[in-house]
């Protein structure tokens, strides 16, 4: 159901789920301080347990509620990219639900970029917890119909319009003066080096960010990742449908053309692919786009989604 936002407040102090906008995906947001409300993402989900979650606050002020460091590396990092598609990891504060933070020592924040998700954090007094608002391992939404494609209209929906960026944020770790990429996104691992002063490493302890499980960002219909394009056209027929990036030979079956533009195409994609799963074709057929930093981002998720 679609909710305004005094309702979403409501349902969101009451300890309740609602699905809100943020410039990368829609989220199924609650509560991160309160564990009741954070099992109902889960279950929701069908998400496993051991799966930390994003908070979303909406001020850099708030970011020492959550942490036990707060370097002047992250520091910088959070000046810089907030509010943005970018979440900073640092070591978490005891009393940080175990839920939240999947029994893992760190905490995962960031400042969304989308006018009525700041509003509704500002005039809650809330920090949300909110994973994307869908199954796990499936498509994300990027509108709110997909949310009530995907989780049935029981689940209440801030609806915010369709979101600009289009994919997930880029997950950073920082530990001293140090930066590990744990997922890539639009905010490119180039521009957090010129801010950082130094390129990214490898620390010794794994450390769990969403997003990193091997399928995931998947459609229900089975999708195949092909090199080229004349490799995509020769495998065309009427059982399949083909997303293209860029000009070029087109196949002989439904397909569907986004420029070769790397924002536009990490907007257009999800729902893209949400078009495509609705058509009941038996593979989805995806161009590969190309091998550029730009591109890293959407060939995370292409490949997973291909997993």
């Amino acid at each position: 159901m679609i909710v305004d936002l005094n309702t979403a407040i409501a349902k969101l102090k009451a300890g309740q789920v609602v699905a809100i906008p943020t410039e990368t995906v829609y989220g199924l947001a609650a509560d991160a301080r309160n564990d009741d409300a954070l099992r109902q993402i889960y279950v929701i989900k069908e998400r496993p347990a051991n799966n930390p979650l994003i908070v979303h606050i909406d001020n850099i002020s708030r970011v020492t509620d959550w942490v036990s460091e707060f370097p002047p590396l992250a520091q910088k990092l959070a000046k810089t990219f907030w509010p943005g598609p970018f979440t900073l990891v640092l070591p978490a504060k005891p009393h940080v639900s175990s839920i939240l933070r999947a029994n893992q020592p760190t905490v995962a924040l960031r400042i969304p970029n989308h006018p009525l998700t700041l509003q509704l954090l500002q005039l809650s007094g809330l920090a949300l917890a909110a994973p994307s608002a869908n199954k796990f391992t499936q498509l994300s939404p990027t509108t709110a119909m997909h949310v009530q494609a995907g989780l049935g209209d029981e689940v209440p929906v801030l609806d915010g319009g369709a979101c600009q960026v289009g994919i997930e944020s880029t997950i950073v770790a920082v530990q001293g003066d140090d930066w590990q990429l744990l997922r890539p996104g639009m905010t490119s691992a180039a521009s957090i080096a010129t801010v950082a002063g130094k390129p990214a490493v490898s620390f010794n302890q794994a450390i769990k960010a969403p997003g990193q499980h091997t399928l995931h960002y998947s459609p229900r219909t089975r999708m195949q990742l092909i090199p080229s394009r004349d490799a995509l056209v020769a495998l065309a027929n009427d059982s399949t449908a083909a997303l293209l990036i860029g000009e070029g030979t087109l196949p002989d079956c439904v397909h569907f053309q986004l420029n070769k533009h790397a924002p536009d195409v990490a907007q257009q994609l999800y729902s893209t692919l949400h078009q495509m799963d609705a058509l009941g074709k038996q593979l989805i057929l995806v161009e590969v786009p190309p091998d550029a930093p730009e591109w890293a981002a959407i060939l995370d998720r292409m490949t997973r989604a291909a997993s």
